[in-house]
């Protein structure tokens, strides 16, 4: 067996060229995703719901185009797709981050709350991957990267109030495997990243507070939650040539959470 030369290896998670659509991009994981994308020498295209934001983020980059977008509304959806195409040419990565969580108690869950879940967590990421799939279907190529969570794995048991957030990232785990399989001989790959405890927005209060957080050190293998450059390696395997033989997977970054 002949090995691969370490400069080729490295060279698969570059990204030089490539336009990759970032949803949830204001913050977070979402602005950390755009920004490792961009320094692998990607175009990104920012999405999120707020403008300044994602101007802010936009005059940071070199090669950024802000997108103003609420994922849960078809009409954006097609218009960040159509203006992705339109500004880049094509989408050669699709990156399904956005994301909410009802922190209500299952049963004080109005059914307005939970299709809320729903529609942002489970149906954009599906309608958003349709819309970009279209185009990487005609050429052959492309790359759709859904973010679940670990409570796609597990129950959210330590947190009550969480039933819809986790159904939903189980649902996005499935249809990550079940769009992978589908797609694979097409040339379009679809995989998953679902991390575990990291700053952002939704983690925020839980990540602050010192009791939570002394129930989160102790139940993690790790002893503490990610910090955001731990996911940086996993995004661009997946949305790299790197990953060209992974189908429909979704890889775990938790700190040892599901594995216990």
């Amino acid at each position: 067996m002949t090995a691969t030369p370490a400069g080729t290896a490295v060279d698969m998670f570059r990204m030089d060229g490539r336009a990759c659509i970032v949803t949830g991009a204001s913050s977070g994981l979402g602005a950390r995703f755009a920004e490792v994308l961009h320094a692998a020498g990607a175009i990104v295209v920012l999405a999120a719901r707020r403008r300044e934001r994602l101007d802010d983020l936009a005059s940071r980059l070199d090669r950024a185009v802000a997108v103003e977008c609420d994922v849960a509304s078809e009409a954006d959806r097609a218009r960040l797709v159509a203006t992705a195409e339109r500004e880049c040419g094509r989408v050669d990565v699709l990156v399904n981050n956005a994301g909410v969580s009802q922190m209500v108690r299952m049963e004080r869950e109005s059914l307005e709350q939970w299709e809320e879940t729903f529609a942002v967590n489970v149906t954009a990421v599906h309608r958003l991957a349709l819309l970009a799939g279209a185009g990487m279907l005609e050429r052959g190529s492309g790359v759709v990267v859904n973010v679940a969570s670990m409570y796609g794995f597990v129950a959210r048991w330590d947190i009550p109030g969480a039933a819809s957030y986790a159904a939903t990232k189980a649902a996005v785990v499935n249809l990550t495997r079940e769009l992978g399989a589908q797609w694979a001989r097409r040339g379009v790959r679809v995989n998953g990243l679902a991390p575990g405890y990291f700053p952002s927005e939704m983690t925020g209060d839980g990540l602050d507070d010192s009791r939570f957080r002394d129930r989160l050190d102790r139940r993690c293998p790790a002893g503490r939650p990610g910090r955001p450059h731990e996911l940086d390696g996993a995004l661009l395997f997946l949305a790299s040539d790197a990953s060209s033989y992974m189908v429909g997977q979704t890889i775990v970054v938790d700190g040892g959470w599901t594995a216990v």
